[in-house]
């Protein structure tokens, strides 16, 4: 008798990291695939492509257990709120309820010993997950090379001058690209990769030595002016952004700049053993993304 495929859900299935999971499912046969959307609208596209999906929206408790239902396997991807607290421990009680029984969590940076508030907080979400007798697999994702795209909206690199708030620490650097093959394993292969932690970040560099490899790949000059952390604060606010989570963002960021956070530059050896791959480099994503950056 042969055995069913698991129901695997994605939360986050429109955002950039959910989102590359949900692409790189598709093409596997071997589990059936559902997208977690917020409205129907948002379920379109999906749905042209085949894609089956809920609704389920962190805010409305009343969507969770509907959505959960006959799911095996869950990747959790709340937004960069405080409100992943509330929203997170509302989704696992209903999955637990369910009976789902894999958790793949999206978290971030940082050693166990954090005092980060935006990255305690996701050590508390997998806290709750070990908690509730799932089993789980923790991803705890470095800074993603794709912030120098663009972070909050607001465009960094502008005519070969990266403007940033860390003074010149180094820090530690991840491709999203890099985070869902990794997701995509932990969701196919439970077994192999329940009770891991993985921390991800596979190049560390200044933005000084960012500047140096995009002048190096792209042969134009490339400069790092680093700017008062305060700037920072007051773009976001000025975008609109959610301030509780870029106040932490600010005081994270001097503390880079103060070299007075523990670990901010951890690489790691992991990736080929998950993946099979070597992970990407700044060079090699620099080279990806020339369109970008090229002036």
């Amino acid at each position: 008798m042969a055995t069913p495929k698991p129901t695997i859900l994605i939360t986050g299935a429109t955002g950039q990291i959910g989102g590359d999971v949900l692409r790189r499912l598709q093409a596997d046969d071997s589990c059936t695939l559902v997208a977690a959307v917020r409205s129907p609208d948002k379920a379109l596209p999906l749905t042209a492509q085949g894609i089956r999906s809920v609704i389920l929206d962190f805010d409305k408790e009343e969507t969770l257990g509907p959505a959960l239902q006959g799911i095996d396997r869950a990747l959790l991807v709340t937004g960069y709120t405080v409100d992943m607290l509330r929203q997170s421990k509302a989704f696992l009680d209903k999955a637990k309820a369910a009976g789902v029984q894999h958790m793949v969590h999206l978290g971030a940076c940082g050693r166990d010993d954090t005092t980060v508030a935006h990255w305690a907080w996701h050590q508390l979400v997998e806290r709750y997950i070990e908690w509730s007798g799932f089993s789980f697999t923790h991803l705890r994702p470095e800074t993603f090379m794709q912030n120098l795209l663009s972070y909050g909206g607001t465009q960094v690199v502008r005519a070969g001058v990266i403007e940033q708030y860390t003074g010149d620490a180094r820090l530690s650097w991840v491709d999203a690209e890099d985070v869902a093959l990794v997701a995509v394993q932990a969701l196919l292969h439970p077994a192999q990769h329940a009770g891991q932690t993985y921390r991800l970040g596979y190049d560390a560099k200044s933005y000084g030595e960012i500047a140096a490899v995009m002048a190096q790949v792209l042969g134009q000059p490339f400069r790092y002016q680093a700017l008062p952390p305060e700037i920072f604060l007051e773009n976001m606010r000025a975008a609109g952004a959610e301030m509780a989570y870029m106040h932490c963002v600010y005081e994270h960021y001097k503390r880079y700049a103060a070299h007075t956070l523990p670990g901010a530059d951890d690489t790691f050896d992991n990736f080929f053993g998950i993946t099979g791959q070597a992970p990407v480099t700044w060079t090699d994503f620099v080279a990806k993304h020339r369109a970008s950056f090229a002036y």
